[in-house]
Protein backbone atom coordinates (compact mmCIF):
# COMPACT_ATOMS: atom_id res chain seq x y z
CA UNK A 1 0.00 0.00 0.00
CA UNK A 2 1.77 2.46 -1.23
CA UNK A 3 -0.32 5.28 0.57
CA UNK A 4 0.85 4.40 3.46
CA UNK A 5 4.17 6.56 2.84
CA UNK A 6 5.90 8.56 6.23
CA UNK A 7 5.04 11.99 5.35
CA UNK A 8 1.15 11.09 5.31
CA UNK A 9 1.15 8.66 8.54
CA UNK A 10 3.26 11.74 9.93
CA UNK A 11 0.63 14.29 8.48
CA UNK A 12 -2.12 11.99 10.20
CA UNK A 13 -0.25 11.59 13.51
CA UNK A 14 0.27 15.59 13.93
CA UNK A 15 -3.09 16.52 12.87
CA UNK A 16 -4.16 13.84 15.87
CA UNK A 17 -1.30 15.80 18.60
CA UNK A 18 -2.74 19.15 17.07
CA UNK A 19 -6.20 17.86 18.47
CA UNK A 20 -4.71 16.19 22.01
CA UNK A 21 -3.14 19.30 22.57
CA UNK A 22 -5.90 21.16 23.31
CA UNK A 23 -7.53 18.40 25.68
CA UNK A 24 -5.25 17.82 28.74
CA UNK A 25 -7.38 15.35 29.91
CA UNK A 26 -7.23 13.47 26.76
CA UNK A 27 -9.96 12.13 24.21
CA UNK A 28 -11.71 8.52 24.14
CA UNK A 29 -9.97 6.95 20.87
CA UNK A 30 -12.96 6.82 18.89
CA UNK A 31 -13.66 10.30 19.16
CA UNK A 32 -10.59 11.32 18.32
CA UNK A 33 -10.04 9.23 15.48
CA UNK A 34 -13.61 10.68 14.17
CA UNK A 35 -12.09 14.84 14.85
CA UNK A 36 -9.08 13.92 12.99
CA UNK A 37 -10.99 11.98 10.10
CA UNK A 38 -13.06 15.52 9.89
CA UNK A 39 -9.54 17.67 9.55
CA UNK A 40 -8.17 15.98 6.77
CA UNK A 41 -8.63 15.26 3.43
CA UNK A 42 -8.88 11.97 3.18
CA UNK A 43 -7.72 9.66 0.04
CA UNK A 44 -10.49 7.42 -1.71
CA UNK A 45 -8.02 4.37 -0.63
CA UNK A 46 -8.47 5.59 2.90
CA UNK A 47 -12.25 5.83 2.99
CA UNK A 48 -12.14 2.55 1.83
CA UNK A 49 -13.05 -0.49 2.87
CA UNK A 50 -10.93 -3.53 3.05
CA UNK A 51 -11.08 -5.89 0.25
CA UNK A 52 -12.18 -9.16 1.94
CA UNK A 53 -13.54 -7.46 5.27
CA UNK A 54 -16.29 -4.64 3.59
CA UNK A 55 -17.39 -3.02 6.64
CA UNK A 56 -14.30 -2.29 8.09
CA UNK A 57 -13.24 1.16 6.44
CA UNK A 58 -9.00 1.69 6.54
CA UNK A 59 -8.44 5.52 8.01
CA UNK A 60 -9.15 4.43 11.28
CA UNK A 61 -7.07 1.28 11.38
CA UNK A 62 -4.09 3.23 9.35
CA UNK A 63 -4.19 6.28 11.99
CA UNK A 64 -4.22 3.22 14.70
CA UNK A 65 -1.43 1.64 13.31
CA UNK A 66 0.94 5.13 12.77
CA UNK A 67 0.53 6.36 16.03
CA UNK A 68 2.12 2.49 17.57
CA UNK A 69 5.54 3.97 17.34
CA UNK A 70 4.54 7.28 19.10
CA UNK A 71 3.50 5.27 22.17
CA UNK A 72 7.15 3.98 22.74
CA UNK A 73 8.30 6.71 21.91
CA UNK A 74 6.96 8.29 24.88
CA UNK A 75 4.93 10.88 23.13
CA UNK A 76 1.58 9.48 23.17
CA UNK A 77 -0.56 7.77 26.20
CA UNK A 78 -3.28 5.04 25.35
CA UNK A 79 -4.97 3.83 28.10
CA UNK A 80 -8.37 2.51 28.73
CA UNK A 81 -9.45 3.93 25.52
CA UNK A 82 -8.45 7.51 26.22
CA UNK A 83 -5.64 8.49 24.09
CA UNK A 84 -3.51 11.95 25.58
CA UNK A 85 -0.43 13.81 24.87
CA UNK A 86 2.21 13.17 26.63
CA UNK A 87 5.12 16.64 27.84
CA UNK A 88 7.64 15.30 25.68
CA UNK A 89 4.36 14.90 22.69
CA UNK A 90 3.89 18.50 23.30
CA UNK A 91 7.19 19.12 22.39
CA UNK A 92 7.55 17.05 19.51
CA UNK A 93 4.46 18.73 18.02
CA UNK A 94 6.20 22.14 18.48
CA UNK A 95 10.13 20.94 17.10
CA UNK A 96 9.30 18.61 14.27
CA UNK A 97 7.29 20.65 12.03
CA UNK A 98 7.54 18.47 8.72
CA UNK A 99 5.52 15.78 9.33
CA UNK A 100 7.88 13.22 7.47
CA UNK A 101 10.32 14.42 10.71
CA UNK A 102 8.25 14.19 12.86
CA UNK A 103 7.11 10.75 11.95
CA UNK A 104 10.32 9.27 11.29
CA UNK A 105 11.76 10.71 14.95
CA UNK A 106 9.06 8.28 16.50
CA UNK A 107 10.62 5.69 14.52
CA UNK A 108 14.04 6.33 15.80
CA UNK A 109 13.01 6.73 19.25
CA UNK A 110 11.05 3.49 19.24
CA UNK A 111 14.24 1.55 18.32
CA UNK A 112 15.92 2.87 21.33
CA UNK A 113 13.34 1.93 23.30
CA UNK A 114 13.52 -1.21 21.70
CA UNK A 115 16.86 -1.48 21.90
CA UNK A 116 16.88 -0.65 25.76
CA UNK A 117 14.41 -3.52 26.38
CA UNK A 118 15.83 -6.89 28.17
CA UNK A 119 14.07 -9.27 25.88
CA UNK A 120 11.41 -8.93 22.93
CA UNK A 121 7.89 -8.71 23.84
CA UNK A 122 4.87 -9.86 22.09
CA UNK A 123 4.13 -5.97 21.77
CA UNK A 124 7.36 -5.35 20.33
CA UNK A 125 6.61 -8.14 17.60
CA UNK A 126 3.16 -6.36 17.06
CA UNK A 127 4.84 -2.76 16.15
CA UNK A 128 8.29 -3.45 14.90
CA UNK A 129 7.51 -7.30 12.48
CA UNK A 130 4.13 -6.34 11.24
CA UNK A 131 3.47 -5.87 7.99
CA UNK A 132 1.42 -2.59 7.69
CA UNK A 133 1.99 -2.10 4.13
CA UNK A 134 -0.76 -5.15 3.39
CA UNK A 135 -4.30 -5.64 4.49
CA UNK A 136 -3.88 -8.48 6.52
CA UNK A 137 -1.11 -7.19 8.45
CA UNK A 138 -3.06 -4.11 8.85
CA UNK A 139 -5.94 -5.61 10.28
CA UNK A 140 -3.03 -7.99 12.44
CA UNK A 141 -1.81 -4.87 14.16
CA UNK A 142 -4.79 -3.00 14.99
CA UNK A 143 -8.07 -5.41 15.67
CA UNK A 144 -7.10 -6.54 19.04
CA UNK A 145 -6.45 -2.78 20.19
CA UNK A 146 -10.10 -1.81 18.64
CA UNK A 147 -11.44 -4.93 20.50
CA UNK A 148 -10.46 -4.32 23.52
CA UNK A 149 -11.64 -0.22 23.58
CA UNK A 150 -15.10 -1.97 22.27
CA UNK A 151 -15.28 -4.19 24.87
CA UNK A 152 -14.74 -1.93 27.80
CA UNK A 153 -16.86 0.20 26.71
CA UNK A 154 -19.91 -2.03 25.74
CA UNK A 155 -18.96 -2.95 29.86
CA UNK A 156 -19.32 0.51 31.12
CA UNK A 157 -22.42 1.04 29.11
CA UNK A 158 -24.11 -1.74 30.50
CA UNK A 159 -23.04 -0.75 34.16
CA UNK A 160 -24.56 2.73 33.41
CA UNK A 161 -28.08 0.72 32.47
CA UNK A 162 -27.80 -0.67 36.21
CA UNK A 163 -30.60 0.09 38.53
CA UNK A 164 -29.18 2.30 41.16
CA UNK A 165 -29.55 -0.29 44.03
CA UNK A 166 -28.54 -3.11 41.06
CA UNK A 167 -25.69 -0.72 41.03
CA UNK A 168 -24.56 -1.02 44.81
CA UNK A 169 -25.28 -4.61 45.36
CA UNK A 170 -21.95 -4.75 42.32
CA UNK A 171 -20.06 -2.99 44.22
CA UNK A 172 -20.79 -4.79 47.61
CA UNK A 173 -20.34 -8.28 45.31
CA UNK A 174 -16.73 -6.93 44.65
CA UNK A 175 -15.69 -6.24 47.96
CA UNK A 176 -16.68 -9.75 48.90
CA UNK A 177 -14.59 -10.96 46.24
CA UNK A 178 -12.06 -8.94 47.86
CA UNK A 179 -12.08 -10.28 50.82
CA UNK A 180 -14.12 -7.72 53.03
CA UNK A 181 -17.16 -8.61 54.74
CA UNK A 182 -19.99 -6.39 53.90
CA UNK A 183 -22.31 -5.89 56.66
CA UNK A 184 -24.86 -3.51 55.48
CA UNK A 185 -26.07 -2.24 52.14
CA UNK A 186 -28.54 0.91 51.82
CA UNK A 187 -32.16 -0.42 51.39
CA UNK A 188 -34.70 1.44 49.14
CA UNK A 189 -35.22 4.82 49.85
CA UNK A 190 -32.84 7.88 52.00
CA UNK A 191 -29.48 6.34 53.14
CA UNK A 192 -28.31 9.12 55.08
CA UNK A 193 -25.38 9.65 52.65
CA UNK A 194 -23.87 6.45 53.06
CA UNK A 195 -24.65 2.97 50.54
CA UNK A 196 -22.45 0.75 52.33
CA UNK A 197 -20.50 -0.49 55.11
CA UNK A 198 -17.82 -3.43 54.96
CA UNK A 199 -15.10 -4.36 57.53
CA UNK A 200 -11.94 -6.45 57.59
CA UNK A 201 -13.18 -9.56 59.18
CA UNK A 202 -16.73 -10.74 59.95
CA UNK A 203 -16.85 -8.97 63.89
CA UNK A 204 -15.09 -5.71 62.73
CA UNK A 205 -12.16 -6.78 65.17
CA UNK A 206 -9.09 -6.11 62.77
CA UNK A 207 -8.74 -2.68 60.42
CA UNK A 208 -10.74 0.45 60.40
CA UNK A 209 -14.21 0.42 59.07
CA UNK A 210 -14.86 1.03 55.36
CA UNK A 211 -17.77 3.41 54.12
CA UNK A 212 -18.83 3.35 50.81
CA UNK A 213 -21.21 5.74 48.71
CA UNK A 214 -22.11 5.06 45.26
CA UNK A 215 -23.01 6.87 41.95
CA UNK A 216 -24.53 5.49 38.68
CA UNK A 217 -24.54 8.56 37.32
CA UNK A 218 -23.31 8.15 33.75
CA UNK A 219 -21.30 11.42 32.02
CA UNK A 220 -22.21 13.47 35.38
CA UNK A 221 -19.21 13.98 37.52
CA UNK A 222 -19.16 14.03 41.20
CA UNK A 223 -18.53 17.85 42.53
CA UNK A 224 -16.38 18.66 45.12
CA UNK A 225 -19.53 19.54 47.48
CA UNK A 226 -20.88 16.17 46.97
CA UNK A 227 -17.67 14.68 48.24
CA UNK A 228 -17.61 16.92 51.49
CA UNK A 229 -20.69 16.05 52.25
CA UNK A 230 -19.78 12.23 52.42
CA UNK A 231 -16.56 12.84 54.16
CA UNK A 232 -18.55 14.65 57.11
CA UNK A 233 -19.23 10.93 57.81
CA UNK A 234 -16.12 9.49 58.03
CA UNK A 235 -15.01 9.05 61.49
CA UNK A 236 -10.95 9.19 62.17
CA UNK A 237 -11.17 5.48 62.54
CA UNK A 238 -12.85 5.04 59.22
CA UNK A 239 -11.96 4.22 55.05
CA UNK A 240 -14.22 6.48 52.68
CA UNK A 241 -14.15 4.84 49.58
CA UNK A 242 -16.51 6.52 46.89
CA UNK A 243 -17.46 5.40 43.55
CA UNK A 244 -18.58 7.69 40.37
CA UNK A 245 -19.17 5.87 37.41
CA UNK A 246 -18.73 9.20 35.82
CA UNK A 247 -15.89 10.45 37.22
CA UNK A 248 -15.20 13.29 39.55
CA UNK A 249 -14.55 17.06 38.86
CA UNK A 250 -10.67 18.55 39.58
CA UNK A 251 -11.83 20.22 42.53
CA UNK A 252 -13.73 16.91 43.64
CA UNK A 253 -9.95 15.03 43.39
CA UNK A 254 -8.04 18.23 44.51
CA UNK A 255 -10.27 18.44 47.72
CA UNK A 256 -9.39 14.60 47.99
CA UNK A 257 -5.99 14.65 48.37
CA UNK A 258 -5.64 17.90 50.62
CA UNK A 259 -7.70 16.03 53.27
CA UNK A 260 -6.44 14.45 56.25
CA UNK A 261 -9.04 11.34 56.18
CA UNK A 262 -8.40 8.21 54.21
CA UNK A 263 -10.79 8.07 51.38
CA UNK A 264 -10.21 6.83 47.95
CA UNK A 265 -11.92 7.93 44.24
CA UNK A 266 -13.27 5.22 42.25
CA UNK A 267 -14.23 6.08 38.70
CA UNK A 268 -15.90 3.83 36.09
CA UNK A 269 -12.55 2.62 34.47
CA UNK A 270 -11.17 1.60 38.17
CA UNK A 271 -14.53 0.11 38.92
CA UNK A 272 -14.23 -2.33 35.88
CA UNK A 273 -10.73 -2.63 36.44
CA UNK A 274 -11.12 -4.53 39.93
CA UNK A 275 -14.00 -6.52 38.73
CA UNK A 276 -11.80 -7.34 36.05
CA UNK A 277 -8.72 -8.54 38.16
CA UNK A 278 -11.03 -10.23 41.48
CA UNK A 279 -13.76 -11.73 39.15
CA UNK A 280 -12.91 -15.40 39.74
CA UNK A 281 -13.64 -15.16 43.23
CA UNK A 282 -16.76 -12.80 42.52
CA UNK A 283 -20.25 -15.49 43.85
CA UNK A 284 -22.55 -16.49 41.09
CA UNK A 285 -24.87 -14.45 42.19
CA UNK A 286 -22.55 -11.24 41.58
CA UNK A 287 -21.32 -12.75 38.14
CA UNK A 288 -25.13 -12.73 37.26
CA UNK A 289 -25.07 -8.84 37.57
CA UNK A 290 -22.44 -8.33 35.54
CA UNK A 291 -20.98 -11.41 33.60
CA UNK A 292 -18.36 -11.16 31.98
CA UNK A 293 -15.74 -13.37 29.71
CA UNK A 294 -12.15 -13.16 28.29
CA UNK A 295 -12.04 -13.35 24.21
CA UNK A 296 -9.11 -15.02 22.69
CA UNK A 297 -8.12 -13.01 19.23
CA UNK A 298 -5.60 -15.03 16.37
CA UNK A 299 -2.12 -13.96 16.30
CA UNK A 300 -2.04 -14.20 12.27
CA UNK A 301 1.37 -12.60 12.02
CA UNK A 302 3.20 -15.42 14.45
CA UNK A 303 1.26 -18.50 12.69
CA UNK A 304 3.65 -20.56 10.46
CA UNK A 305 2.45 -20.84 6.80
Amino acid sequence: MAEMTAKRQGEMVRCLFGILDDEPEGLKAKEAITRVQGSLTLTPFETATFPNNPGVVRFPRILRFSTSKSVKAGWLRKAKGVWSLTEEGRTALTTFTDPEAFFRESGRLYREWKASQPSPTDEQQEIEDVDGSTDKGLLAATTLEEAEEAARRDILDFMATLNPYRFQDLVGKLLGAMGYHVVWIAPRGKDGGLDLIAQGDPLGVNGPRMKGQVKRRPGQKTTEEELRSFMSLIEPHDVGVYISLGGYTSDAESHSRRTSRRITLLDGEQLLDLWIAHYPQVDNEGKGILPIRPVHFLNAEAASD
